[in-house]
């Protein structure tokens, strides 16, 4: 079987969005514990249900009894969410999304969800973490665009210090600037259209609100 792009399903908020739906066009999924939740809202059917199923209920369990299961005791030494990514990239993953992966109950998951998607981009596979209203984007050495709408909002997280740092097509713009750790300066950006980002060294996450045309 071929490579595809994966979405694996997590736990955190979730608003469906026509964007969210474009994003998830000719993807497969995995569903972590009660991320499952989100199938019903995106109308899919997960090829796989992987967790401890601490975060389950019942009815859930109910709605989706056909789907193969992978369960794992609470004592373990992965996340359902990592767990689920290992099971896409068994299956050739090209590229991940993490549906759910931003807010919730949980930061430390989430902040976990965001190690993990840069440390899979630094292994060379495209990640966007989304929960339909917010989106998350590595941000490498090298150069990308993200087409955002005109008008929304974004801001840069270093989480490290950054070099050769470069934003075109936004309202405060940057040319080669070196971001000191624990800097401020990133935040809150308002985008011109599609923007292009560079990094010459360093690791941050791009966080951005498509739907948030505030321009705060």
């Amino acid at each position: 079987m071929t490579g595809s792009p994966f979405t694996i399903l997590l736990g955190g908020a979730l608003t469906r969005t026509e964007r969210l739906a474009s994003q998830l066009s000719g993807s497969r999924f995995i569903a972590a514990d009660g991320g499952m939740r989100h199938a019903k809202a995106l109308g899919i059917v997960p090829e796989l249900w992987v967790g401890d199923f601490d975060s389950t209920d019942d009815a859930l369990l109910a709605a989706f009894a056909a789907v193969p299961r992978e369960s794992y005791p609470a004592a373990k030494s992965a996340t359902d969410g990592e767990i689920g990514v290992e099971a896409a990239l068994a299956r050739g993953a090209t590229s991940l999304i993490f549906v759910g992966a931003l807010g919730g109950t949980r930061s430390d998951h989430a902040f976990l969800h965001l190690l993990r998607a840069v440390a899979i981009a630094e292994e060379g596979l495209p990640v966007l973490m989304t929960s339909g209203e917010e989106e998350a984007y590595p941000l490498l050495e090298g150069s990308e665009e993200i087409d955002l709408p005109k008008g929304s909002l974004f801001s840069i997280l270093g989480l490290s210090a950054l070099s050769g740092l470069s934003i075109e097509n936004a309202r405060y713009p940057l040319d080669d600037f070196a971001l000191p750790f624990g800097s401020s300066r990133t935040i809150s950006n308002v985008a011109e259209g599609p923007v292009r980002f560079s990094l010459k060294s360093g690791r941050a996450v791009i966080v951005a609100r498509p739907y948030d045309l505030s321009g705060a």
